[in-house]
C-alpha cells in the first residue's frame, strides 16, 4: 500500500486511475480495487488529504431518493446506494443516526404540494412516505415555530459523518493495494499512439491505460483536456450555521422544506457529531474556490431558522462553513462513457453523492468493463475496516473502560469540548493516511471541532501533530483496524 504527499510519481503506467479523492472517487477506488486486485490502480487529488472538496461540506445526510427524478440515474444509484451505504456503516463503524425527516408545509401552497411528493416518492419505490397533520407534527416536534399546517413523513432519512465515510473507503482501497498521490492537481493530459493516457501533474507525470474522471467541482475542466466538452460546472455555493450541542434536544428529525428548483432549500438537521445543522443556502457562482461565508447569507439562514424553529437561533454558534456542490444546468448525474478515450467522467454529483457513493462506484465500474477494460472482473470481499467511533449517541473512547485500561491515553482528554484524548490523535496520526494538517485531524477525530473551535487545545494539537511520524504503525489504528 502506498500514501505519497511528495516526490515523483511512479514511472510504470496503471491499469486504472482515478483522478479526485472525494467521497465519490475513494468509493471508486475501492470498488476497482474489489474487482482488480491484481491491477496497478491509482487514485489522485489535488489536495494533500481525501475528502478536501465538496465531500467534508455537506449537509450529511443519508437520503431515501424519495423526492428524485422518478426514472433518472439518480434515483436509482440513491435507492441502491442507502441501502449499500447503511449494511457498510453498519459494518466499519460508521456512524448513522435513523432520525427521520418531515417536509413541513407551512402555506397552504406547500400543503397543497405534499401529495405529489408523497406520489412521487412511491414513483422512486419508497412507500413508507405519508401525509401528516398539524397535531401530530406539533407533537413530533413541540419547538416548531408558530404556523406549519402539515408535514410529509419520511421515516427512512438519516444522519450519517461524511469524514468518516469517504476516510473508509480510501483506507480500505489503500490497505487492497490502491497507490493515493495526494498533492497532484493534474495540468495537463495528453495520450500515446497506444492509447496510455498521460497525465502531467504537480509531481510529474503519470501514465495509466484507463482513467476515470471524479474530479467533482473540476471534473469539466479535465474533461476538457481529455479532448471532451459536453457539460460545463457551475459551482453552487451552500453556507451552513452548526449550533453547540446545547440546541441538540431542540429538534428529533431532519426538518425539511418543500423544494424548489434550485434544491432543497434551507433545512434544520442534527448532526451525528451532537450539533444541529441551518442551512444551506444556494449560490450559483462563477469560482470553484469561493468557500467563504459572508454576513448577508449567515443573516438570511437564521431568519429562516427563526421560523422554522425559533429558538435555535438564540442557542450558541460553534461554527459556520460553506461548500460547493456541483451544479451542471441538469436534473441527473452525467455519468459517461468514452470508450474509444478509455476513460469514463463521474460528473454533476450533488449532494445525494454521499449516499449514492458505493452505487455510483459499482455502475462505474460496470461502464469501465463494458468500455473494454478487461482488468476488471467479479467483485471480491475486502478484507474489513473498523473506523474510530465520532459519533455522540455512541460510547466514545474515553467511556470504554477496557479501551483505557489498556491504554491510559485513551482516558487522557486533549480536547475537551469534544471529548477528544490523547489516544485518539495518536491513532490518527499513526494510521493507513495520516492527516497532516490541523483540520485534518480534525475530520478524523473531531478535535477543535467544538464550541472554543480550538481555543483551549489549538496548542496541544498542534504539538502532537508535528511531533508523531506520520505513518508509523499503531495499536489502536485511528483509521480502522
Amino acid at each position: 500500500m502506498t500514501v505519497t504527499r511528495t516526490g515523483p510519481l511512479p514511472t510504470l503506467p496503471y491499469d486504472v486511475t482515478v483522478i479526485g479523492a472525494g467521497v465519490v472517487g475513494c468509493a471508486l477506488a475501492r470498488e476497482l480495487v474489489r474487482r482488480a486486485p491484481a491491477a496497478r490502480i491509482a487514485l489522485l487529488d489535488a489536495a494533500d488529504d481525501v475528502g478536501e472538496g465538496t465531500s467534508k461540506a455537506n449537509t450529511a445526510i443519508l437520503h431515501t431518493g424519495f423526492d428524485a427524478v422518478p426514472g433518472s440515474l439518480e434515483a436509482r444509484l440513491v435507492r441502491e446506494g442507502q441501502r449499500q451505504l447503511e449494511s457498510y456503516a453498519a459494518e466499519s463503524g460508521i456512524p448513522v443516526e435513523p432520525v427521520g425527516a418531515l417536509l413541513v408545509a407551512w402555506d397552504d401552497m406547500q400543503r397543497a404540494a405534499l401529495p405529489a411528493l408523497a406520489e412521487k416518492a412511491v414513483r422512486n419505490q419508497y412507500a413508507e412516505a405519508r401525509i401528516i397533520g398539524p397535531d401530530e407534527l406539533r407533537a413530533r416536534e413541540p419547538h416548531l415555530g408558530p404556523g406549519a399546517l402539515s408535514a410529509l413523513d419520511v421515516p427512512g432519512e438519516s444522519v450519517v459523518c461524511p469524514w468518516t465515510t469517504t476516510l473508509a473507503y480510501a483506507t480500505q482501497a489503500v490497505r487492497a493495494g490502491v497507490d493515493l498521490h495526494l498533492n497532484s492537481r493534474v495540468h495537463d493530459a495528453g495520450r500515446s499512439r497506444g492509447g496510455t493516457h498521460h497525465l502531467r501533474t504537480g509531481r510529474g507525470l503519470l501514465r495509466t491505460r484507463w482513467l476515470v474522471n471524479a474530479a467533482g467541482l473540476h471534473a469539466d475542466a479535465v474533461d476538457r483536456l481529455l479532448g471532451l466538452d459536453t457539460f460545463t460546472v457551475t459551482p453552487r455555493r451552500g453556507q451552513l450555521i452548526v449550533y453547540d450541542k446545547f440546541a441538540r434536544d431542540l429538534v428529533r428529525h431532519i426538518l425539511l422544506p418543500v423544494p424548489t428548483a434550485l434544491g432543497k432549500g434551507v433545512l434544520v438537521a442534527p448532526t451525528v457529531h451532537g450539533n444541529v445543522l441551518l442551512g444551506p443556502t444556494a449560490e450559483d457562482l462563477d469560482d470553484k474556490r469561493a468557500t467563504q461565508t459572508t454576513a448577508a447569507a449567515l443573516d438570511l439562514l437564521r431568519d429562516k431558522g427563526r421560523r422554522i424553529l425559533p429558538r435555535l437561533v438564540e442557542e450558541e454558534v460553534t461554527a459556520v462553513y460553506a461548500g460547493l456542490r456541483a451544479a451542471t444546468g441538469q436534473d441527473d448525474y452525467r455519468i459517461d462513457a468514452h470508450p474509444a478515450r478509455r476513460c469514463v467522467t463521474v460528473g454533476g454529483i450533488r449532494s445525494t453523492g454521499l449516499t449514492a457513493s458505493m452505487a455510483i462506484a459499482a455502475h462505474t465500474a460496470d461502464l469501465l468493463a463494458d468500455s473494454g477494460c478487461t482488468t476488471l472482473g467479479a467483485a471480491r470481499e475486502l478484507p474489513p475496516v473498523t473506523m474510530p467511533n465520532l459519533g455522540e449517541v455512541f460510547p466514545r473512547p474515553y467511556q470504554r473502560p477496557e479501551l483505557i485500561a489498556d491504554d491510559p491515553e485513551f482516558g487522557t482528554i486533549v480536547c475537551h469540548c469534544e471529548r477528544v484524548t490523547r489516544g485518539e490523535i495518536r491513532a490518527a496520526l499513526t494510521s493507513t493516511i495520516p492527516p497532516v494538517t490541523a483540520e485534518g485531524l480534525r475530520r478524523r477525530t473531531r478535535a477543535r471541532g467544538g464550541r472554543c473551535q480550538g481555543f483551549s487545545c489549538g496548542a496541544a494539537v498542534r504539538e502532537l501533530l508535528g511531533r508523531e511520524p506520520a505513518g508509523r504503525a499503531s495499536p489502536h489504528d485511528g483509521s480502522g483496524t
